[in-house]
């Protein structure tokens, strides 16, 4: 399938199974097309990924918004958003949901920057985007996601130790989902499930409900 025919799939599983309406298509649509000249300067994504990034990015970035329940929660961090992967994506779904908050946090001075212009050029209002170590304060928000972060444990360490509690943590893990979560099975104090990626056959999503 080449880069068209993927953009085509990925935008149609947005639509129809996401939720992601024209509107949100069309702001998704302008933050790829920055996110891919930036990217010919500065490594956001990989260069390999660039002709996949509709479904190895976006589309798995806004796979998340089956798991967020904006009716009972309303508040989100994105631990190293990167180039805005999940970050951006969830912000702009949500978007349309005043009271709805995203945190992004990045240490990279050059990422923060791609960030904090992007999310002023597309106008997304309820974005919060913090360039201090997420160490500095507790994370304050019900949901905290994570992909291509850190080491499970050292997340699991963050989600105990650094974030108020409740809050619903979701892990995006590759192919080793499940030897990482047994490598770090000692660090899993509350409960837990794995979910499929539905844009990678063998990666999983971790769910953890971290509790007081």
């Amino acid at each position: 399938m080449n880069s068209s025919e993927t953009k085509v799939k990925s935008k149609q599983i947005l639509s129809k199974s996401l939720g992601f309406n024209h509107k949100k298509l069309e702001l998704v649509e302008l933050f790829v097309q920055e996110v891919l000249n930036f990217n010919q300067k500065y490594n956001l994504i990989s260069s390999t990924s660039e002709k996949d990034i509709w479904n190895r990015h976006v589309l798995d970035s806004g796979q998340l918004v089956k798991y967020i329940d904006p009716k009972k929660f309303n508040s989100l961090s994105d631990l190293g958003t990167g180039g805005g992967f999940p970050g951006i994506v969830l912000s702009i779904f949500f978007s349309d949901i005043l009271t709805f908050h995203v945190k992004l946090y990045e240490k990279s001075k050059v990422k923060f920057e791609f960030i904090k212009a992007t999310v002023d050029k597309l106008k997304i209002k309820n974005v919060h985007i913090y360039d201090n170590d997420y160490q500095s304060h507790i994370i304050d928000t019900d949901y905290i996601t994570c992909r291509a972060f850190k080491k499970l444990p050292e997340i699991l360490r963050i989600s105990r130790e650094t974030a108020k509690k409740p809050h619903k943590l979701i892990v995006m893990l590759g192919k080793s989902a499940q030897d990482e979560l047994n490598k770090a099975s000692k660090d899993m104090i509350y409960k837990y499930k794995l979910v499929p990626s539905i844009t990678e056959r063998d990666s999983k999503i971790l769910l953890v409900d971290a509790t007081k």
